[in-house]
């Protein structure tokens, strides 16, 4: 599972959202499913606002090709969020499991590339251990989408 989620945002400076918010979904997975392979893309670059512009393209087109690889990104956006635009459409086009986490309920990308939208992280950590999120998944396999 790939967690995506908002970074930097509309943030003018180099700065970063908090990401808190990636420990609270990462430790929802393992207990729903603890053979869960959780990836963290800002758990290895927690400085990556500072990388140089090589670095940067190397770090985002290597996590966009992990989302298409991925069978499930699970993405955070409390506000829009350029990256992870790009990674769901990715996941989605070819044929991975998305499920989104945001009040941005009327958002095109999010309502065509989603499996499940979520109105934040409460409502979807009651979804996933009420099994929810397993019935969707199971659906989407079946359809032959992952």
């Amino acid at each position: 599972m790939f967690l995506a989620g908002i970074m930097q945002g509309s943030h003018v400076a180099a700065l970063v959202h908090d990401q808190h918010y990636r420990d609270r979904l990462g430790d929802a997975v393992r207990r729903r499913w603890p053979e869960a392979e959780v990836y963290d893309p800002f758990a290895g670059h927690a400085t990556s606002v500072g990388y140089r512009i090589e670095r940067a393209r190397e770090v985002f087109e290597g996590h966009v090709a992990m989302c298409r690889a991925y069978d499930l990104v699970i993405a955070y956006v409390p506000e829009a969020s350029m990256g992870t635009a790009i990674e769901v459409w990715e996941a989605h086009r070819h044929g991975r499991a998305v499920i989104t986490i945001t009040p941005l309920v009327h958002n095109w990308v999010v309502l065509l590339t989603s499996l499940a939208i979520y109105p934040d992280q409460q409502a979807f950590e009651e979804a996933l251990a009420a099994g929810e999120v397993d019935r969707l998944l199971t659906r989407h396999a079946a359809a032959g989408r992952a």
